[in-house]
């Protein structure tokens, strides 16, 4: 189907012959524009979440103006609409609580506005999610503008990664084997640019998805954000949106079920975060598709990691990922596990999209022969302590700790744990199972990225590095070890979790996809009945009314009230 300039919804605000239209007419002139700006042409909303205390984003403010250029190339007429930033670094208790907020102001602004399709700029973790999902939700043609990596870190000639180098070096630090002065060198280096992590965390592997989803122009989730091409990639996607209105390309003939497959196989073999499980389930449901925990985990079990990035990968960052042919390389490498019939914004289906994609380093990219993990980047673990599952992500732990029994170590808040593990007196051995709790959704709130719980200092300078950690929180997608994630139902709202003690066994057996706390039926009933519900953390305004909607780890922790009817169609966007 091919729109007509008078069929364009924004027509609907200028074109009548009457009081209302002339008023948006007299007072876009007021702002100096006259007809031959906006008339007859689609006006493009874009979504830009720059903020100065984002610096995954501290480009965007030149890059809007690069899609702008793209637009009005295209015949377009563009808009800039502001949008919540979500600083991953910033933002406190999480950026995670507010994903959802983000996912309302962007489907708002789009309902709301004359607006005729959307570039959403995003990259800083919970930016894409949170974008995609309002879109899905307004339901107007849509493309979106990664923010790209930043470069690679550097410290005495030593590549430094965002986030799984900082880990790694502050543990070295607690166990004081390096000093105060080269703590401040790796503060210095670690990242160098603009763009968010250069590792393959939370915020690479959401543009991976959004671009495996058919969302981005092809390979546009690869460039680093200091590249020149990510300038042209701009301007490209401008361009686009003005031709995807006209050809009436909505987000419900991309993201269909079989899109999601490619996403969920994409992730895999990328070594993906363990936040893609909570991410991708509510952008799919959006899009009414129904992702189950369950669906990742057959995914997990048959889909390799080829993409040697770290944390899942040993050497190379997103900008060697680029310059080895980028995330169209590694989709050419795994087409036979893709649905290559899948539309894109492009305009044409996947495949397409794929042809002449090389890999230009086989060391980064692998062959599906020789995969630097033999299954997927993730694990869905089930049993008495978690009946609506966990998450954990083998490629990136010790493998002595994928079948473990141990004494759990519990903590009911953040603080303790933190000030537990410092203590060198604490009675801690490598066997034990540090576990934290009222970390989730409802808990926290917001469900923290405070997974990767510190390794105590007592055995850090026993020479360990990895023991095995347990909570219903989140953890960066730069970190790495042992962790037990998205314990589902959380502790806060009376799932098991809430029941453990200190001292009780848990058995891990992640190959056989069980966790399990060793404590008989009749114990567990006595700890039911005593346990007391904790108050919830707010009494008013929007923390009051995420904790009231707020849908756990294994349904996406989406509100209550977004979430589509599986099967039902997208109505056209209501015009306030």
């Amino acid at each position: 189907m091919t729109k007509t300039v008078t069929s364009l919804r924004s027509a609907r605000w200028f074109a009548p012959d009457d009081l209302r239209s002339s008023g948006h007419r007299a007072r876009m002139m007021q702002m100096g524009y006259d007809e031959k700006d906006w008339g007859r042409k689609p006006i493009i909303a874009i979504l830009n979440t720059w903020s100065d205390l984002n610096s995954c984003h501290a480009h965007f403010k030149q890059r809007v103006e690069d899609v702008k250029r793209g637009v009005l190339q295209g015949g377009g007429f563009p808009v800039e609409l502001p949008a919540q930033s979500l600083s991953e670094t910033y933002l406190k208790p999480t950026s995670m609580l507010y994903r959802n907020l983000l996912a309302m102001e962007a489907e708002e602004l789009l309902r709301a506005h004359p607006v005729d399709g959307v570039v959403l700029m995003g990259g800083c973790d919970k930016t894409t999610p949170g974008l995609v999902m309002g879109a899905l939700s307004a339901g107007l043609p849509m493309i979106f503008l990664p923010a790209g990596p930043m470069l690679r870190g550097n410290y005495k000639g030593e590549m430094l990664g965002s986030g799984s180098d900082a880990w790694k070096y502050w543990d070295e630090r607690r166990a004081g084997t390096i000093s105060e002065e080269q703590w401040t060198g790796v503060e210095e280096g670690i990242a160098r640019s603009y763009g968010h992590c250069m590792t393959f965390g939370t915020a690479s592997t959401m543009t991976a998805i959004a671009e495996s989803l058919g969302l981005t122009l092809p390979g546009a989730s690869s460039i680093p954000a200091a590249d020149a091409n990510h300038i042209r990639m701009s301007t490209r996607c401008g361009r686009r949106i003005v031709a995807m209105v006209l050809e009436d390309l909505t987000p419900d003939r991309i993201v269909t079920a079989k899109a999601v497959d490619n996403a969920v196989a994409v992730a895999m073999a990328t070594g993906c975060s363990t936040n893609a499980v909570v991410h991708l389930i509510a952008m799919a449901r959006r899009a009414g598709v129904p992702l189950t925990l369950d669906d990742l985990d057959r995914a997990g079990r048959s889909i390799p990691v080829i993409a040697n990035i770290r944390p899942s990968g040993k050497k190379y960052l997103m900008e060697d990922f680029y310059y080895a042919g980028g995330l169209r390389a590694l989709m050419a490498e795994m087409k036979s596990m893709l649905h290559l019939d899948a539309m894109t914004v492009s305009g044409v289906p996947l495949g397409e999209t794929l042809e002449g994609a090389e890999i230009y380093n086989g060391d980064v990219i692998r062959p599906l022969s020789d995969p630097i993990y033999h299954e997927g980047s993730l694990a869905v673990l089930k049993g008495n302590l978690a009946p609506d599952g966990c998450v954990i992500k083998p490629a990136a732990c010790d493998e002595r700790l994928l079948v473990h029994q141990g004494p759990a170590l519990v903590f009911d808040s953040y603080p303790a744990m933190k000030a537990a593990v410092e203590d060198e007196n604490l009675d801690v051995t490598p066997d034990h199972v540090l576990v934290l709790r009222n970390a989730g959704p409802k808990g926290a709130p917001g469900m923290p990225e405070w997974g990767m719980l510190p390794m105590p200092r007592k055995l850090l300078k026993q020479g360990y590095r990895d023991m095995l950690r347990l909570s219903d929180a989140r953890m960066s997608g730069t970190s790495y070890g042992a962790c037990i994630l998205h314990v589902a139902p959380e502790s806060h709202i009376g799932g098991p979790l809430a029941l453990l003690r200190t001292g009780d066994i848990i058995r891990v057996d992640v190959p056989n996809r069980s966790i399990d706390m060793l404590i008989d039926e009749a114990t567990l009933v006595a700890r039911r009945a005593a346990w007391v519900a904790p108050a919830d953390k707010y009494e008013r305004g929007y923390g009051w009314m995420f904790s009231k909607h707020i849908l756990q780890a294994n349904e996406g922790c989406d509100f209550d009230f977004l979430q589509r009817d599986f099967g039902a169609a997208a109505g056209e966007p209501a015009i306030y």
